[in-house]
């Protein structure tokens, strides 16, 4: 078996998958490991023999896919994690790195560790992939023939990444039991603006007092975050639209978070004990793909629904989520966006946004490819830091840099950046484990190397107090010194270490959906910073 394995490269990749995703989903104490245990499997493989490896070029192009597609997803989030709500939380997060990374040092000092060694103990007690992408990228810069040092980040990544997701659950574990953190009492009192992260309600309204304001004005002024529907007035159905002067009797319904409905009901008037009429002969709606590569990467403002066709967006779902949609919404490739207009108008509606499922489902080969081609350019550009020392972002820097930029702008003329919603999963998923395969099966020998020849348990513990102090330290100034609450701050953790696992653990202890608010704002900053200082250090010690 070894022997075919050794000349069938594409066999031993799909037999490395093919074990270690299944393997990665069976869940222990409540957590798996996920898609990382495929690294595992290859190392376990690799070890079988010394040639038991992947071709580079396997690695390298699941490493690049991996980060350009996180980098366009991550862009318009990142971009506005700088703004003041998010700027708290992403401070806090540079801080905590920093903290980690100074632990790193004194570990590397106190058990002597080889530098590339100590490189993948930060990645692993972090758990972040894309680090140690960008620490192999920096070796084979220095060191392209070292097969010793190539093989040392993968060694210490794998020994301490196992504490690097356990300890994160145990320091949230120890402090909301500590502090006696009532997650539901705490959900009631947070309220985010926007509603990504809120279930969208929709309820019909009876007004009892006149707006002499129009519609839009009025929300402006008191920051309704809602979206106006059906307007009845006696037999008459039309629209509400941002011009619409409401007046006693007049049944309106509004769509948007619970909170934000139950201020407008006051505002307006009462819940309506009548039912608005529903005759889908006159308006309609339907709930469409956006697929039309000149509606892709706009504003909804500038589509200028109401002027065009008479018809509003009343919903907006993207993936799983369902999102109120705004003027400033960015529609994405993929996004299914709910409009009501005309019954005679929904056809022109559809045919405007392209629903196409199978246009959704592709990719623009073109702007892709140029996308990527202009992020590994970029990663080979050298940039300079003190000490004379040449900093390269790499194959996975470049592409993530460059993604975050492209994701955030969303077109260029007729250049769309973004990728279908499922297209861009499916292609970061492939990419991911074609890197955990290739740079697992290339370090198997040396990891279980290390391991015989002892040093490998004080790694293990190293990683799991570096994950464990960085995590405590995270909680306690985050909720007692900045005030965040701990629904928010257990998602931050996660996208601190840019960690599924750990806010899918936060999901479950809160039971409300503000773990993602927190994993949101900070973790394309953490992908990027991890990146940087992953080099940062190995500059520092080599």
């Amino acid at each position: 078996m070894i022997e075919l394995l050794l000349h069938n490269p594409l066999l031993l990749l799909f037999v490395v998958v093919g074990i270690g995703y299944p393997l990665g989903r069976v869940r222990v104490a409540g957590s798996s490991l996920g898609v990382a245990a495929v690294l595992f499997v290859g190392i376990g493989i690799g070890a079988l023999h010394p040639d038991l490896k992947l071709p580079e070029i396997i690695y390298l192009l699941g490493l690049v896919l991996f980060v350009y597609t996180i980098g366009l997803s991550s862009g318009p989030s990142f971009f506005r994690s700088f703004g003041p709500r998010g700027l708290k939380s992403n401070l806090l997060v540079l801080g905590m790195l920093a903290l980690g990374l100074g632990l790193t040092l004194a570990a590397q000092r106190l058990l002597g560790l080889r530098p590339t060694l100590a490189g993948g103990l930060f990645a692993g007690s972090l758990t972040n992939t894309p680090a140690l992408a960008a620490e192999l990228e920096f070796l084979k810069l220095r060191a392209p023939h070292d097969t010793q040092a190539l093989a040392d980040p993968v060694v210490g990544y794998s020994i301490s990444y196992p504490l690097g997701v356990i300890g994160v659950l145990l320091a949230i574990g120890l402090t909301q039991r500590l502090w006696k953190v009532d997650y539901r009492a705490e959900a009631e009192r947070t309220r985010e603006p926007g509603s990504a992260n809120q279930p969208l309600e929709a309820r019909v309204v009876k007004v009892l007092r006149a707006t002499e304001e129009p519609l839009g004005v009025l929300m402006q002024r008191l920051g309704w975050d809602v979206v106006f529907g059906r307007h009845q007035r006696g037999d008459q159905l039309s629209i509400a639209d941002l011009s619409t002067r409401l007046q006693p009797g007049d049944l309106v319904t509004v769509v948007g978070p619970a909170q934000e409905l139950d201020e407008v009901t006051a505002g307006l008037g009462e819940v309506s004990q009548e039912p608005l009429a529903h005759d889908r002969s006159v308006l309609d709606y339907r709930r469409i793909f956006v697929s039309n590569p000149e509606v892709v990467g706009r504003r909804l403002a500038e589509l200028e629904l109401p002027g065009r066709f008479g018809a509003v967006a009343t919903r907006l779902r993207r993936g799983d989520v369902d999102m109120l949609p705004q003027e400033n919404t960015v529609l994405e490739p993929g996004d299914r966006i709910r409009v009501l207009t005309r019954r005679d108008k929904l056809d022109e509606v559809s045919h405007f946004f392209g629903d196409s499922y199978r246009a959704i489902s592709e990719i623009d080969i073109l702007s892709f490819s140029l996308g990527l081609a202009l992020g590994l350019l970029l990663g080979a550009v050298p940039i300079p830091l003190p000490g004379g020392v040449d900093l390269k972002l790499g194959f996975a820097g470049g592409p993530l840099v460059v993604a975050l930029v492209l994701g955030w702008l969303g077109r260029t003329g007729r250049f769309v950046w973004g990728l279908p919603y499922s297209a861009n999963l499916t292609l970061r998923q492939i990419g991911l484990v074609m890197f955990l395969a290739g740079v697992g099966t290339r370090s198997g020998h040396a990891f279980f190397s290390t391991l015989t020849q002892g040093g490998g348990l004080s790694l293990l513990v190293a990683g799991g107090l570096i994950t464990f102090t960085v995590s405590l330290a995270t909680l306690v100034l985050g909720h007692k010194v900045l005030g965040i609450p701990m629904s928010v701050l257990t998602g931050l953790l996660g996208g601190l270490q840019t960690q599924p696992a750990v806010l899918g653990f936060a999901l479950e202890q809160t039971r409300n959906d503000l773990p993602n608010v927190g994993y949101t704002t900070v973790y394309p900053l953490a992908t990027v910073s991890k990146i940087i200082l992953a080099q940062v250090l190995l500059a520092m010690l080599l």
